[in-house]
């Protein structure tokens, strides 16, 4: 388990920031969170060789790059040993459709969200790439209609939500 980092109420105001818009320059968020620039540019760099900023991801739209079709792929591995699951998780990640790759309990082991041109392309991934490999018992595929972001981690600072 990680170790949680402890943070002062101008690193929840930095953090707020910055999930909402990783563009923000080091000038407008101290203006914004009341520190001098060099501070705000000390104190981001801090968090993010803390780990607690992950890095900054531009979003793109899987439909528009010719991958209109998501699902979600539930993966059981026989047997679930160490030596077999390295492998399997860095081929499954290494795949161009793998969008996310999610470890799990219960009777599936692993969760993998996957954007494919069409049903055609999806087969042959399923096929080529999962139920072909011997650690793999059983692929179990659901097609996702829709998708919603959610919210931020981090919630409105306190003052922004009084006025």
């Amino acid at each position: 388990m990680a170790e949680s980092v402890v943070l002062d109420p101008v690193d929840l105001d930095l953090l707020r920031l910055l999930q909402n818009d990783a563009r923000t320059t080091y000038r407008d968020l101290a203006a914004q969170v009341g520190v001098a620039p060099s501070t705000c540019l000390d104190r981001v760099t801090r968090l993010r060789r803390a780990g607690v900023i992950l890095g900054h991801q531009l979003r793109l739209d899987p439909a528009k790059l010719g991958r209109g079709l998501q699902a979600l792929l539930s993966v059981q591995v026989r047997p679930h040993r160490r030596e077999l699951v390295g492998p399997f998780v860095e081929r499954i990640r290494a795949l161009p459709e793998s969008l996310t790759v999610f470890h799990l309990t219960g009777p599936d082991d692993y969760l993998v969200h996957v954007a494919v041109a069409d049903m055609a392309d999806l087969q042959r991934l399923v096929l080529d790439e999962f139920t072909s490999r011997r650690e793999v018992a059983r692929v179990e595929t659901r097609l996702i209609f829709q998708q919603w972001d959610c919210g931020p981690l981090l919630p409105p600072s306190p003052s922004a939500q009084s006025g």
